[in-house]
C-alpha cells in the first residue's frame, strides 16, 4: 500500500476527533490553524465595518453620521483590531501553523501546547480589545501616542492590556516556529532545500521573539505613569514624550516585516508552481528574507523626521530606509525573472499574486517619498500616510491573506472553490482598492491631514471616490469570503495536488491526516522541481 493511501485510511485532521471540546483542546498544529482563520476573519470583518462607517462619515464635508469623538474612536477601533490582531499575527498563525510542519516533513511544531497556548492567548486578547467598544472605545489611535493616551478619560488600561496580551501570543509563535525550522526537519532537508515559505516564517519568527518584547515593555510603561504615576514619558515631570515614539517604532516597524515577510514568502510558493518553473535566485531570495529582517529593525526613526531630532540621524535613518527597499527588489525582480518564458496559469491564487506585486510595488515606491526629508516634512501626517500604508499593507499582507486563503483553501478543506467567482471578486477588488486609497496620495499632496473627521470642500471630490471604491471593495470581499465558505460545504472534492505543487503538503492526502505523513516523506524532488502534469489522485 503507498504512503498516499495507507495515509487516507487514516482519519483526517478535520473528523479526527469530534466535538467543540476536542477543537479547544487539540495540540494539531492544522486544527490550531484552522482555529486561527476563524477568529482572525471574524476580527477583520469587524475591523472592515468601522472603515466602512467612517469612510461614509467621509462623503461629504460636515457631520453625516457622527461628529469626530465617534470618528476618533472608530479610527482607533480599526486600527487595533487590523493591526494586532489580523495583518501581525495572520499569515504565520494560520498558514504558517497549518504547512510548516507539513512542508518540512514534521508531524506538527516542536512544542504542541505551547502552540495551542498562543491561540488562547490571542482570543484572549482579541475578547479584550472587543471590551473597549462596550466601555466606550478609546480616542488615541492605534499607535497610543502620548499625551493623548495619557489625558484622555476613556479606557486606555483595556486596549493596551489587550495589546501586550496578543504580544505574548506573538512571542510563543514566533519561539515555536524558529525552534520547530531547527529541530523537526525532515533527514535529508538542509536549510537550502526548505521552501522559501518556511525561510520567511523563520525570519519573522526571529523579529516577534526580538522585537515584541520591547513594545510590551512601553505599554507597560504607559500604563505605569497613567494608573500609577511613575514618570517616563510626561515633560511636566521630567519625562520625555518622543521616547515613546522611539521605543513603539522600534518595535512596530520590525512589526511591518512580521506583516510582509511571510506574505513574500506566500508569492515565492505562489508564483513558480503557476509558472510551472524552478524559482529564479532561490538562495538570493532566501537571504533577502533574512536581510529584510535585519535592516527593518534599524529604519524606525523614519516615523520620526518632523520630532526634532537632529540632522546626522535624519540622515543616516533616511540612507537606512532607502536601503531596506533593495532587498525587497530582488524578491520583485526574481519574481518576474521566474515567471519570464514560464507556462503561466492565471487561476485564483496566481491573479492575487500577479495584484500584489503591482499594489506592493506602488506601497513601495511611495514608500520612498516618505523617506527624503524634504518630501516628507510637506506629506508627513498627511492623507498620503494612510494611503501609502494601506499599499503595502493591505495590498501587501491582506492581498497575500486572500492568495493564501485561496492557494491552501482545497488542502485545509478538501473541496475546490467556484474559481470564476474567485477571479471575478479579485478583479473587482482590486478597482475597488485603487478607488479607495489612490485618490487619498492626491489630497495628501494637497495638505488634506490624516485622522480628521472633517475637512475643507476642495478635498470633497477625494474623499467622494475613496469612499465609492471602499463600498466596491466590501462587496468584492464579502463575495470573495461567501465563495469560500460555500466551497467548504457544497464544493466539489478537491484533488491531492490540483495546482501541480512541488513541496510537501501536496504529497499529503486532502484534507491531511492528524500526523500529515505515514513513514519519511519523499525529499527525492526539490521544493521547486515540478511534474509536467497537475496531479488529480
Amino acid at each position: 500500500m503507498t504512503q498516499e493511501n495507507t495515509a487516507n485510511a487514516q482519519p483526517n485532521y478535520l473528523n479526527a476527533e469530534k466535538g467543540l471540546w476536542s477543537w479547544l483542546t487539540t495540540t494539531d498544529h492544522k486544527r490550531i490553524g484552522l482555529l486561527y482563520l476563524i477568529v482572525m476573519s471574524t476580527f477583520f470583518v469587524v475591523a472592515m465595518l468601522f472603515a466602512l462607517a467612517f469612510r461614509l462619515e467621509l462623503f461629504a464635508p460636515g457631520v453625516q453620521f457622527f461628529g469626530s469623538d465617534i470618528y476618533n474612536r472608530l479610527l482607533t477601533l480599526h486600527g487595533v483590531i487590523m493591526i494586532f490582531l489580523f495583518i501581525i499575527p495572520g499569515i504565520p498563525a494560520v498558514f504558517g501553523n497549518f504547512a510548516l510542519p507539513i512542508m518540512i516533513g514534521a508531524e506538527d511544531v516542536l512544542f504542541p501546547r505551547l502552540n495551542l497556548l498562543s491561540w488562547y492567548c490571542y482570543v484572549l486578547g482579541g475578547i479584550i480589545a472587543l471590551l473597549a467598544v462596550v466601555l466606550g472605545g478609546i480616542d488615541t489611535g492605534w499607535t497610543f501616542y502620548v499625551p493623548y493616551s495619557q489625558q484622555t478619560d476613556l479606557v486606555v488600561f483595556v486596549p493596551v492590556l489587550a495589546a501586550f496580551i496578543i504580544g505574548w501570543s506573538s512571542i510563543l509563535t514566533g519561539i515555536n516556529f524558529v525552534a520547530t525550522v531547527h529541530q523537526m526537519r525532515a533527514p535529508g532537508m538542509d536549510f537550502f532545500k526548505m521552501p522559501l515559505f518556511i525561510w520567511a516564517l523563520y525570519s519573522t519568527g526571529w523579529i516577534q521573539i526580538l522585537a515584541t518584547p520591547v513594545v510590551g515593555i512601553t505599554l507597560l510603561m504607559l500604563l505605569f505613569e497613567k494608573y500609577i504615576g511613575v514618570a517616563i514619558f510626561d515633560p511636566a515631570a521630567g519625562g520625555d514624550p518622543i521616547l515613546f515614539e522611539h521605543l513603539f517604532w522600534i518595535y512596530s516597524h520590525p512589526a511591518v516585516y512580521v506583516m510582509i515577510l511571510p506574505a513574500m514568502g506566500v508569492v515565492s510558493e505562489i508564483i513558480p508552481t503557476f509558472s510551472r518553473k524552478t524559482i529564479f535566485g532561490y538562495k538570493l531570495i532566501a537571504g533577502s528574507s533574512v536581510a529584510i529582517a535585519g535592516i527593518g529593525s534599524l529604519v524606525w526613526a523614519h516615523h520620526m523626521f518632523t520630532s526634532g531630532m537632529a540632522d546626522t540621524a535624519r540622515v543616516i535613518f533616511s540612507f537606512l530606509t532607502f536601503f531596506v527597499a533593495v532587498p525587497s527588489g530582488v524578491k520583485i525582480f526574481n519574481w518576474l525573472a521566474t515567471m519570464y518564458k514560464g507556462s503561466i496559469s492565471l487561476r485564483a491564487p496566481m491573479v492575487w499574486c500577479l495584484m500584489f506585486i503591482f499594489l506592493f510595488s506602488i506601497g513601495g515606491l511611495t514608500g520612498l517619498f516618505n523617506a527624503a526629508l524634504s518630501v516628507d516634512i510637506h506629506i508627513h501626517d498627511t492623507s498620503w500616510v494612510p494611503a501609502h500604508f494601506h499599499f503595502t499593507m493591505f495590498g501587501g499582507t491582506v492581498v497575500i491573506f486572500f492568495a493564501a486563503c485561496h492557494y491552501w483553501w482545497p488542502k485545509m478543506f478538501g473541496h475546490m472553490y467556484n474559481e470564476k467567482v474567485a477571479i471575478g471578486s479579485a478583479v473587482v477588488f482590486f478597482f475597488g482598492f485603487l478607488g479607495t486609497y489612490m485618490p487619498l496620495f492626491f489630497a495628501g499632496m494637497e495638505g488634506m491631514p490624516r485622522r480628521y473627521a472633517d475637512y475643507l470642500p476642495m478635498y470633497t471630490i477625494y474623499h467622494q471616490l475613496s469612499t465609492i471604491g471602499a463600498a466596491v471593495m466590501v462587496l468584492s470581499i464579502v463575495v470573495m469570503i461567501g465563495n469560500l465558505l460555500k466551497a467548504v460545504f457544497k464544493g466539489p472534492p478537491a484533488p491531492v495536488n490540483p495546482w501541480g505543487g512541488a513541496t510537501l503538503e501536496w504529497q499529503v492526502p486532502t484534507p491531511p491526516p492528524t500526523l500529515n505523513f505515514v513513514g519519511e516523506p519523499d525529499l527525492s524532488r526539490g521544493p521547486y522541481e515540478y511534474p509536467t502534469e497537475v496531479t488529480d489522485e
